[in-house]
Order: C-alpha cells, then sequence, then structure tokens
C-alpha cells in the first residue's frame, strides 16, 4: 500500500481488524470503578458506546475482524509488578481490583458485547499488545491494518495504536467512538497519532470504506 493510498484501500475488509478497547463496565458504566472509585466523568465513555457498536455492527457485515481488549486484573495481585502497582497508586481510578477476571466490571459493556466469530483477548497493561496474542490473531487472520476505538484515548488507545505502529500494522483511529475522562488529553492524543503514526478518521469515514 502507497503512502497515498486512499481510506478506502487502507481498511479493506479482508485486511482489517477492528480493535474495540477497554469498552468494560469498570470504565464506561456509571457503576464502574472509575466512576465509583475514582470520581472520573464517564460521560463521555457512555457516549461512544453506540458509536463503537454501530462500527462493529459493519465490520461484521463487511468481513472485518473484530476483536476486543479487555482490560483484567489477575485474583491477588498476579498480574501486579511493583512497578504497575506504583503507576496504578498515582492514578485517580486506584482500585487494586478494577476490571477483576471474571467480575462484572471486567465484563465489556452490554452495548458492545462479544458476538459470535469475534475475538476477546485479555490484556494486563495499557498496551493490547503487551503480554498478548493480539498480533497472532491479527497476523493469523491475515490483516495488516488496524482500527482502533475504546477508551481511554490518551492512555491504553493511544498505547495500543503505537504497538500497532511498531509492529508494521497501519493504524487507523476511530476518533469519535473514543473517549476520555478528560477531553483535552483526548485531543492532544488525537493531534499526535495523527502526526506520526496513525490516521484520525471520523466513524462516518470508516463506515463509508466498509459499505
Amino acid at each position: 500500500m502507497t503512502a497515498t493510498a486512499t481510506l478506502a484501500d487502507r481498511l479493506r475488509p479482508d485486511r482489517t481488524a477492528l480493535i474495540l478497547i477497554d469498552l468494560s463496565n469498570d470504565f464506561v458504566h456509571p457503576r464502574g470503578k472509575t466512576a465509583t472509585v475514582g470520581a472520573r466523568d464517564v460521560s463521555h465513555a457512555q457516549r461512544i458506546l453506540l458509536v463503537a457498536a454501530e462500527l462493529a455492527e459493519a465490520a461484521r457485515d463487511a468481513g472485518v475482524a473484530v476483536i476486543h481488549s479487555q482490560h483484567t486484573t489477575l485474583p491477588g495481585g498476579a498480574s501486579d509488578s511493583p512497578v504497575w502497582r506504583d503507576a496504578r497508586s498515582r492514578a485517580a481510578y486506584s482500585a487494586p481490583d478494577i476490571c477483576l477476571d471474571g467480575s462484572w466490571g471486567q465484563e465489556i459493556a452490554e452495548e458492545v458485547a462479544p458476538r459470535p466469530g469475534d475475538q476477546v483477548v485479555k490484556k494486563y497493561r495499557y498496551g493490547g499488545f503487551t503480554g498478548t496474542n493480539l498480533e497472532l490473531i491479527l497476523r493469523s487472520l491475515g490483516r495488516d491494518s488496524v482500527v482502533c476505538c475504546g477508551v481511554s484515548t490518551n492512555v491504553c488507545v493511544d498505547t495500543t495504536a503505537r504497538e500497532a505502529f511498531a509492529r508494521d500494522f497501519y493504524v487507523t483511529i476511530a476518533a469519535d467512538a473514543c473517549a476520555s475522562w478528560d477531553m483535552g488529553l483526548h485531543a492532544a492524543a488525537l493531534r499526535t497519532a495523527e502526526s506520526r503514526f496513525a490516521v484520525v478518521a471520523a466513524t462516518g469515514d470508516v463506515l463509508g470504506a466498509w459499505t
């Protein structure tokens, strides 16, 4: 694919995967730990759920692979290194059991719940590729282009997009299907991504490439 390829070329269904990032109850639901423990605003995350659901449905219809990247904390702190615990302790939502494996909080929000044929990849750090089988799935499915959406734009979406780019995947970010508790950081992350490692597109343009 050339540097001047159109969005339709970049997002051709047989080469593309949609990655929905961290749309779990603890991050997007008003009763989740981000809202109740961290006292963070999840209204923006709530608003993107139906947009992300529309993307996922169009992807399935077009033959685009649909992958859910699901943040996970293992029981007993088995996934939490000292470095990770230190970073988490400085976060506003520093519940040690956020997205605890098997809990309601870890479950993907019902609006975007996985369907038959979707892949679910549990992740234990910000990036969807770190310590997971995401790259194996993408390579095995013959996908070299990914569309990222979800939360938070400036943390897990950004990290996953950077990791994909570093592994030589073409990266597109569906801007209006991403959100953060701080929309200033959301906007800054998208500006950085667009200037260095991703195409930032509106959901309508992504849908147009798949229909």
